[in-house]
């Protein structure tokens, strides 16, 4: 809503146009714009800074895509390494999976 102070001054520039007749328009208008700018940054300055939020992540169908293909890779990987030399390999094996879909997301988030 309009203060009474604007009020006041768009009242006063419309007697000014009024009297000083439409040569002296445009200075008017320029003038009033400048106090309706002056209090809005009074305003502005007023209200205390605040953190700028993150910007929603973007769609990320290769995310997902990464972590199925993942799992469905990992499942004959998984047969392949404890039929060739037991638990030790299965745990590197899901360690190097693991490790490159928490790459991509690392990559991702500092992306932004």
């Amino acid at each position: 809503m309009a203060t009474d102070e604007a009020r006041k001054d768009l009242r006063a520039a419309m007697a000014a146009r009024q009297e000083l007749g439409p040569d002296y328009e445009p200075e008017i208008i320029d003038a009033f714009l400048e106090r309706v700018d002056a209090r809005i940054a009074e305003r502005v300055a007023a209200v205390p800074a605040q953190r700028e939020p993150l910007p929603p992540p973007k769609d990320d169908p290769g995310g997902l895509a990464l972590a199925i293909v993942s799992v469905v890779a990992g499942i004959p990987i998984t047969a392949i390494a404890a039929a060739q030399e037991g638990v030790i390999a299965i745990i590197i094996c899901w360690g190097g999976i693991v490790g490159v879909n928490l790459a991509r997301s690392i990559s991702r988030f500092m992306g932004r």
